[in-house]
């Protein structure tokens, strides 16, 4: 209870006025914009009213807006108002009206007088404390500005809620960051919602201003951002809900903002929100609509395109394409809105707001036949504002609007010819856009023809291709006419024509174009139709008897120019008529083929309309019973005039009344489903019908079911006439379709009857063709495919005409029909027999090369030609009938060709003069390409061609002296193909050696500079040596002689291949010869391997190796790899580059051949040193060159074999073989000894060749390594009995070198080196040779350290030894260096075993120590070992270290460190030294280092402080207990420590100066506080106080100086001991006390050494005074002692620096002792001394009283009036400075105490 009612009562008053508390009102009085607090509290309103109401007034000036507060908030009676007297209404109206002003500011708050105004605000009124959001909300626009800062500061602790997130700023008084404000509007909604309200309010009251809205808009929009990305999180109905609560907050700002058309700003703002909100995918489609409509409506001119910009970005939001009525109507209104969309597209997307723009004015005219938005959408579209989807989707709307349109809706026709004159624009629209209107045109659903008659209008281009490249595209859109000219028209035709007799007549009609046209024009309309079909003209009452009637409605349904309507209608009309005369007796057969054109029609509904004829024309003929009766009663329609009188009509193919009703009742009418549906269907179902069956049936059953024979040829031959004599291009195009698919018919070929059709085509010029396709729309390219289709493989005439095509004598200048003719061609050419094939060749390679004799036309049938020879495949006939035409070197000459052909010793042949120089070019053209075609064909399939190819080959060679190039494109294209054809031979066939000119490759090989022409050859006579080789064999040497100097240099794939196919096929029948002849098959070879040896430079260093290994696994590795091998070495010498390829290519061969190759390399190396070689004068040439010192030789070959044989690889190997007790391990073990002992004797015949033989050394060296260590120590034993102390060293060395190598875990190897130990030992104790023994002691030491610890008895032997007056006790330095260091090993691995030896190696090696501390290298090393050994023998056996060796070794380190040593060997030392420290008992460590401290002492100052840090290691190292136990060593060492500097003075010892005294002292000091941390209370009082007893009174007293100087070391000690254990120790400051009393009573001012020990006294005492935490210094036993004495000092102002010293002590003891009576002591002693006579103590006295003031302050001046005296008289002291420094104690006085003294000293 009475928790809750504290808790209550808090909160009173905490929100209490505090009108009592006159210091909190103070406080709130002093709250200011402008002034700081201190000043702001001391002004009354009417100051304040007066300097703001200065700042209002200028406000007025700026704006009369603010006059209306002067009756108010700023007028004189507000300065008597008092928010805490109004009432509650009273404050809410001050309020609006605080408010009001506050907005109506905000725009001027970066001025003064603003600032002003809102002062007063502030001041009277306190807004920072009852207006705090709306004050804050108005200032921040102003974050960071200096303004808002101050404003952080007057704000009450308690600010609003939804601002609490300014706390961190107004703590720390920084400006808000704007992030920090977006991040508050994001995760803040109320802060988001009262600036959102703020921003609408201003607005309203019209007072916003730039700043206020651009910061709004760029924190709530940012807000907004993040608020819908956070959104996006959670389940999909989480997002949309999330989503829709960020909207609706933002809906109030958006519709009151939107509304405001004055508040342009918050608009723009608006905008930005809304563009976010839509980007964000946070407003559905009727939000977007709703907001759209919204910006539009409330726009301004000014707003207009922001707002655009924004609807361009809803727009694009909005799944829906077409925008409101209402939205469509404003922007209508807009003045030039496509530049302006144009502009705004360049900022961003605005497709989809012209799209539905577009839509809702085709939506506007659609039902309101409002035509006035078409100009703005056509110039939408020429904008290409919109993309191609979007312009498709605006194009189809606008074909089904004028689908819609009709006279209810557009009684004058007005948006009829609006609409389609638009239409017509948008088709002829250039590049992409219209390209994309007429597909949009070809792929809709909507019927174009009818649409086009009903605007009467055409909109599909029909693009026709242009005579010539000048002449542009014809366009055959229609403008809209007049739809009520078609009886005009009617009346402007002629009634009848005499000239006519048919309108597919092949003469010119001139009255056809204007019945077309009159026809187009009625077939909208049925009665128009009608009126069109009864003219006279076309004299429909006699369309049986003469041909006008039908052929017009034929030709015009033929016409792919004419709209689908119209040729619908007039199949429909045709029908009409044929239906309403069935009984005419009339042949019309001559309609059935354009009834299939018809049915070919891309259009469904003519596809339709030709069904319905042909079903009219069925039931026109009689039925098959009733055909014999009545077939001579029919008569034939325009059977003589049908394509005009003449020829062409007269030789028309009729059938036969029985075959038309088949034609008509079997084929057509049974398809004609399926032909609408298809309008390729029609070309199947005459393919099916009319082929010869090609059935492995019997013929009989085959053709069951199907048209007789004769009926299908009849049919065949009709159809193809009228193919062949219509004048329409559409109709002979669509019936080729259907012909060419028909192979033969009663063995006829179509060829037969259609060949005219190309030929008439062919003989056409180009301007004619492209005239006939442009009149009827048709591409030439499907006249011309159809054409040449006509023609079938191995119809002779046909092949003519295409030869013909082809030569040039037809055809010319029509390139595309060539190109045709050469598809054709390709096509056939499979299926052409061999002679017709031969005979095309033939033309196509005269065609091909015919070209470059001329420069028209030709040139493209010649390329032509020589592509598809290329291309096609080439029989053997033909290419022997190619090669065969070739021109020869006898048919150029001048002369008839001799009888024989003369040929030049290299089978070149004889030369002759250049005849011409085109027939020559002309010539190796031809050649070219034929080759070309022949290497293109598979050479291996045609091996009949070898014969000629070699002949050609050996023309080559003529045609290079000729043209003086080497023609190395075509060599290579011959050999290749050769190379093919003997592949071929050694697969299957039998090569015909008579036609191989061997001769003829060698010649390519050796006289040709081409890489790929010499590989080519290289390749072909390696396939020759595997098939024949005696034809190559005496052409070898030649071969790689030139290989060595070029191929092998190269560096490509293909050249590394040809070597390798070359070595594989060459060198093994080379081999095999020369074995037949039982010579050595390596001096044979010896020229072979001396061409790659001198090319090995050459060759590119990644293919060496697997060049080499080739070569030597051809030869034969066991033979051939020692003589490469020497003859390397011997060409370049052993480099590094050689020898790193010789181990490479050694390590390529197996373990076996690599050692047999090792010995027939040291019997070739003893045959270079025989009095006379025999072999190795082949294979090593060196001596040829005048080198002829075999000596040399051997030295040089010697030194590679090092290295071969102490590869890794081969050791490891050999080892695993060895491990195998096998046939393979004893014959690696007979190739071993074999070498090794040829090794043994090279090396005992060289010994006076020392090079040779030290050379043989190296080579037994790397042979011994081979073995693994178990053979290799059996071997050793053996060897090392040999005499020869340089093999004997080698041997031992490479033991040691195998020590290292070998794994700790091998159980043979440790027992052979552990079994091996007696025997080094034995060569210690017996070998006369030091290097010897060095060497042993190293493997002892090694074997040791690896092995040591699995046989210690052995170990110890070693020891022993080592130790011994054979090692040990030896004279060289070297050997005692290895001992001591091996000791130092074998102390690690025997430990205690070790000790029988160390009462001799211990004295060994600290005299080895003492012996050798010098500047020599040599020495150091021994003088490193002896501690190497000490620091073993201390870190595991430490007990063994007596006193006496450790007096001894400290006494040794002293001399050493004081030695100049080099790093190495003081690290050594110190290592040692703190080894000991760490590892020898206490008792032994301590009492050795007081015994050496005198020695240390006496050494010098590096020795000194060695010995410094051995003790403190050795203080650190043990515990308490310890060192507490040796206190009393300790003690004494620190006494002596004390001592150094008086003895040092006494022995004038100048190599301690001052400096390094003091550090000496330091270091002594900081090991006393290590020690002193290690004792208690009860052990280091007594020390101390003796301490102090020994320093003050030990010595005479007539020793001043012995004494000052000890007590010198000891107060220095003092004042670290003070400073360090702090006020622990304060209490121990009573032993020193009258001594430090006695020491400053009796300074000599005139003794330095007193001087000094006075300050340090001082400097003790002020460590003491610091540190006292138990007023021990308060006790006025204490302060009496010292006070006293130190305030008499001032006395000694002119010797003593008191300033320094004396001061510090007074002002610390005055801190210490806070007693008002201590203080008033000290003060009334320091001011007797002002009065002194003496100017420095006055002046010591004054500084004194600043230090006193300065550091007690206001306790210290509780005397002042005592003082006052004192300062007054100083103020006018004679002393200049004693005057200056009591001014400056007078400052600080004041400072202190805050007021003048002035009055006091008066």
């Amino acid at each position: 209870m009475a928790s809750s009612l504290a808790g209550q009562l808090s909160q009173i008053a905490a929100k209490s006025a505090k009108t009592l508390d006159l210091k909190a009102q103070k406080a709130a009085h002093s709250k200011s914009l402008i002034f700081e607090p201190r000043v702001a509290a001391s002004q009354s309103f009417e100051t304040i009213y007066t300097l703001c109401h200065e700042g209002f007034q200028e406000l007025c000036l700026l704006d009369g807006r603010f006059l209306e507060y002067q009756r108010n908030i700023f007028s004189e009676q507000s300065q008597a108002e008092d928010r805490m007297q109004m009432t509650a209404d009273e404050n809410m109206e001050l309020n609006k009206r605080l408010e009001s002003f506050l907005g109506l500011v905000g725009a001027r708050l970066r001025l003064s007088p603003a600032i002003k105004a809102v002062e007063w605000l502030i001041r009277r009124f306190r807004i920072h404390e009852y207006n705090t959001s709306f004050l804050l909300t108005t200032f921040l626009p102003y974050h960071t500005h200096p303004i808002f800062k101050t404003l952080l500061s007057i704000l009450p602790a308690d600010i609003p809620e939804h601002y609490q997130f300014l706390h961190p700023y107004i703590r720390s008084l920084i400006n808000p960051p704007r992030h920090a404000l977006t991040q508050a509007a994001t995760k803040n909604h109320q802060f988001a919602s009262t600036l959102n309200t703020y921003v609408l309010r201003i607005s309203k009251l019209q007072q916003d201003y730039p700043a206020l809205i651009a910061f709004w808009a760029g924190v709530i929009t940012e807000a907004t951002n993040n608020m819908l990305d956070k959104a996006r999180s959670g389940r999909r109905g989480v997002q949309q809900q999330n989503e829709q609560d960020v909207i609706l907050r933002l809906l109030p700002v958006l519709n009151g903002g939107l509304a405001m058309k004055k508040a342009e700003g918050l608009r723009f703002g608006c905008y930005m929100l809304l563009s976010v909100m839509a980007s964000k995918g946070g407003l559905d489609d009727r939000m977007l609509a709703a907001m759209m409509e919204a910006i539009v409506l409330g726009w301004t001119s000014e707003s207009m395109t922001p707002g655009l910009l924004c609807l361009s970005v809803l727009a694009q939001h909005r799944s829906a394409l077409q925008i409101s009525n209402r939205i469509t109507k404003e922007m209508v209104k807009i003045e030039d809105l496509p530049t302006r969309l144009t502009e705004l597209s360049k900022q961003g997307r605005v497709d989809k707001l012209a799209t539905g723009l577009c839509l809702g004015l085709v939506s506007r005219m659609t039902k309101s036949g409002d035509i006035n938005g078409l100009p703005v959408l056509q110039s939408l579209v020429e904008h290409h504002l919109l993309s191609d989807s979007q312009v498709v989707v605006v194009f189809e709307e606008l074909l089904r609007a004028a689908q819609r349109i009709d006279d209810d809706t557009d009684t004058e026709g007005g948006v009829r010819l609006h609409l389609a004159s638009l239409l017509v624009t948008f088709t002829q629209l250039p590049a992409h856009v219209g390209a994309l209107i007429q597909r949009t045109l070809e792929n809709t659903h909507i019927d174009m023809d009818e649409l086009e008659l009903k605007l009467h209008s055409t909109f599909r281009r029909k693009e026709l291709p242009a005579p010539s490249d000048d002449v542009k595209m014809e366009d055959a859109t229609i403008p809209p006419r007049d739809p009520v000219s078609l009886a005009n028209r009617l009346e402007q035709l002629p009634k009848r024509t005499t000239i006519e007799s048919s309108f597919l007549s092949h003469d010119p009609s001139h009255i056809y174009s204007d019945l077309c046209e009159a026809f187009l024009l009625s077939v909208a309309n049925t009665t128009d139709i009608n009126t069109f079909d009864e003219i006279p003209m076309l004299r429909r009452n006699s369309a049986l008897e003469d041909s006008l009637y039908l052929s017009f409605y034929m030709r015009t349904w033929c016409g792919r120019q004419h709209p689908v309507l119209a040729r619908a209608s007039a199949l429909q009309m045709v029908t009409k008529y044929l239906s309403s005369n069935k009984s005419s007796n009339v042949d019309v057969q001559a309609v059935i083929p354009y009834a299939i054109v018809a049915l070919g029609d891309p259009a469904t509904k003519v596809r339709g309309a030709a069904t319905k004829l042909l079903i009219a024309l069925e039931q026109f003929y009689p039925r098959s019973i009733e055909l014999k009766k009545s077939a001579k009663q029919f008569r034939v329609w325009a059977s003589d005039d049908i394509y005009g009188m003449g020829d062409k009509s007269q030789d028309l193919k009729r059938l036969p009344l029985d075959t038309v009703v088949r034609l008509l009742h079997d084929l057509l009418i049974p398809a004609l489903e399926e032909c609408v549906l298809d309008n390729k269907h029609i070309e199947a179902v005459l393919q099916t019908s009319l082929n010869s069956s090609q059935s492995s049936e019997s013929p009989k059953k085959a053709e069951s079911g199907r048209l007789p024979q004769a009926a299908r040829a009849s049919i065949f031959a009709f159809l193809a006439s009228h193919a062949v004599h219509t004048p329409l291009l559409s109709a002979r195009l669509r019936l080729l379709a259907s012909l060419n698919q028909v192979r033969i018919v009663a063995n006829i070929s179509r060829t037969k009857l259609l060949l005219p059709i190309l030929q008439k085509w062919a003989s056409l010029s180009p301007s004619e063709a492209d005239a006939q396709c442009r009149e009827e729309h048709i591409e030439s390219g499907e006249v011309d495919e159809q054409a040449v289709a006509t023609i079938t493989a191995n119809d002779k005439e046909g092949l003519d005409c295409l030869n013909s095509l082809v030569s040039g004598e037809m055809g010319v200048g029509r390139d595309a029909l060539i190109a045709i003719v050469f598809r054709r061609l390709r096509t056939m050419w499979p299926s052409l027999k061999s002679e017709l094939r031969l005979k095309l060749a033939q033309t196509l390679i005269d065609s091909s090369q015919s070209s470059f004799d001329s420069i028209d036309h030709r040139n493209a049938a010649s390329e032509a030609s020589a592509e598809l020879l290329r291309t096609i495949t080439l029989s053997t006939d033909v290419l022997l009938s190619f090669l065969a035409q070739l021109p020869t070197a006898a048919q150029l000459a001048d002369k008839p060709p001799a009888t024989k052909r003369r040929r030049t010793s290299h089978g070149e042949v004889a030369r002759t003069p250049l005849q011409d120089s085109k027939q020559l070019t002309a010539a190796i053209r031809k050649v070219t390409f034929v080759l070309q075609l022949v290497d293109s064909s598979d050479p291996g399939s045609h091996p009949e061609l070898l014969k000629d190819l070699f002949n050609i080959l050996a023309e080559l060679q003529y045609f290079k002296s000729q043209m003086s190039s080497e023609l190395a494109y075509l060599q290579g294209l011959v050999l290749g193909s050769l190379l093919g054809i003997i592949q071929a031979y050694k697969s299957h066939l039998k090569l015909d050696r008579s036609a191989v000119r061997v001769d003829l490759l060698v010649d390519c090989v050796q006289k040709t500079a081409s890489p790929q022409v010499q590989n080519a050859a290289l390749l072909l006579i390696a396939s020759l040596a595997e098939m024949a080789p005696e034809l190559v064999l005496h052409s070898v040497m030649p071969i790689f002689t030139f290989m060595g100097s070029s191929v092998l240099r190269q560096n490509d794939e293909y050249s590394a291949h040809v070597i390798n196919q070359t070595i594989r096929e060459v060198v093994p029948p080379l081999i095999a010869s020369l074995r037949k002849e039982k010579g050595n098959p390596v001096t044979g070879a010896a020229e072979l391997l001396l061409s790659f040896v001198a090319a090995y430079e050459h060759i590119p260093s990644h293919r060496r190796r697997g060049l080499f290994v080739s070569l030597i696994t051809t030869l034969g590795a066991e033979d051939f790899l020692f003589a490469l091998l020497a003859m390397l070495v011997d060409k370049y010498g052993v480099t590094e580059n050689i020898r790193s390829f010789a181990i490479e290519l050694s390590s390529s061969f197996a373990v076996e051949v690599q050692l047999y190759t090792a010995v027939k390399y040291l019997e070739l190396v003893w045959d270079v040193l025989k009095p006379k070689p025999t072999y190795s004068a082949v294979l090593l040439t060196a001596n040829e060159e005048g080198s002829s010192d075999p000596h040399r030789i051997a030295l040089h070959e010697l030194t590679l074999l090092p290295h071969l044989l102490t590869q890794k690889r081969l050791i490891t190997q050999t080892a695993k073989l060895l491990d195998h007790d096998d046939m393979d391990a004893a014959r690696i073990r007979e190739l071993y000894s074999t070498l090794l002992e040829s090794l043994l004797a090279l090396a005992d015949t060289m010994k006076g060749r020392k090079r040779i033989h030290s050379a043989c050394g190296d080579v037994l060296e790397s042979l011994l390594g081979l073995l693994s260590t178990s053979e290799f120590v059996k071997s050793v034993e053996g060897l090392l009995d040999r005499p020869n102390e340089s093999l004997r060293r080698k041997i031992i060395r490479s033991l040691e070198v195998r020590i290292d190598q070998e794994s700790p875990s091998d159980a043979a190897s440790r027992a052979a080196m552990l079994g091996f130990l007696p025997q080094l030992t034995a060569i210690i104790r017996e070998s006369p040779d030091i290097q010897y023994k060095r060497i042993a002691v190293h493997c002892v030491d090694k074997i040791s350290a690896k092995y040591g610890k699995k046989d210690l008895e052995a170990v110890s032997a070693a020891a022993e030894t080592i130790s011994s007056q054979h090692c040990l006790g030896q004279s060289d330095g070297g050997l005692r260096t290895l001992a001591l260091l091996c000791l130092a090993s074998l102390v690690e691995i025997l430990r205690e075993g070790v000790v029988s030896i160390l009462p001799i190696a211990i004295p060994k090696a600290l005299e080895y120590i003492q012996s050798d501390i010098s500047e020599d290298a040599d020495a150091q090393k021994l003088h490193n070992a002896g501690y190497a050994f000490i620091s073993s023998l201390i870190h595991y056996l430490p007990y063994m270290v007596s006193s006496e060796y450790l007096d001894k070794l400290l006494s040794i380190s002293n001399a050493s460190a004081e030695a100049d040593l080099d790093g190495e060997a003081d690290e050594s030392r110190i290592q040692c030294l703190q080894f000991a420290a760490k590892q020898l008992d206490a008792r032994s460590m301590f009492t050795a280092l007081e015994k050496n401290w005198e020695g240390a002492a006496s050494a010098g100052i590096i020795a000194l402080r060695e010995y410094l840090d051995v003790l403190s290691i050795a203080i650190d190292r043990h515990p308490k207990a310890i060192v507490t136990k040796h206190s009393t060593v300790l003690a004494n060492i620190f006494q002596n420590a004390f001592d150094l500097r008086r003895r040092l003075t006494v022995l004038a010892d100048d190599r301690f100066s001052t400096d390094a005294m003091s550090e000496v002292e330091g270091d002594v000091n900081e090991v006393a506080i290590k020690m002193i941390y290690k004792f208690n209370d009860s052990t280091f009082r007594p020390i101390f106080a003796n301490l102090v007893e020994w320093a003050s009174s030990s010595l005479p007293k007539k020793d001043k100086q012995g004494r000052t100087l000890r007590l010198q070391s000891v107060y220095a000690f003092m004042a670290v001991f003070f400073d360090s254990l702090k006020s622990i120790v304060t209490s121990y400051a009573t032993y020193l006390l009258d001594n430090a009393v006695d020491s400053l009573e009796t300074v000599n001012t005139k003794d330095e050494e007193s001087k000094e020990l006075w300050s340090r006294v001082l400097r003790a005492l002020v460590k003491s005074f610091e540190n006292d935490q138990d007023d021990f210094w308060q006790s006025p036993a204490h302060f009496s002692a010292v006070g006293p004495v130190l305030c008499a000092q001032f006395t000694n102002a002119s010797g003593l620096p008191l300033e320094q010293e004396l001061v510090p002590a007074i002002v610390e003891l005055a801190a210490a002792a806070e007693s008002s009576d201590h203080h008033k002591e000290l003060n009334v002693a320091i001011l007797k001394h002002m009065r002194s006579e003496t100017a420095s103590v006055r002046l010591a006295a004054v500084k004194c009283e600043q230090a006193l003031t300065d550091r007690l302050g206001e306790e210290w001046l509780s005397m002042l009036p005592e003082m006052l005296p004192f300062i007054s008289e100083l103020q006018e002291d004679d002393d200049d400075v004693v005057e200056k420094e009591t001014h400056r104690w007078i400052g600080k006085i004041e400072n202190v105490l805050g007021e003048s003294l002035d009055s006091m000293l008066q």
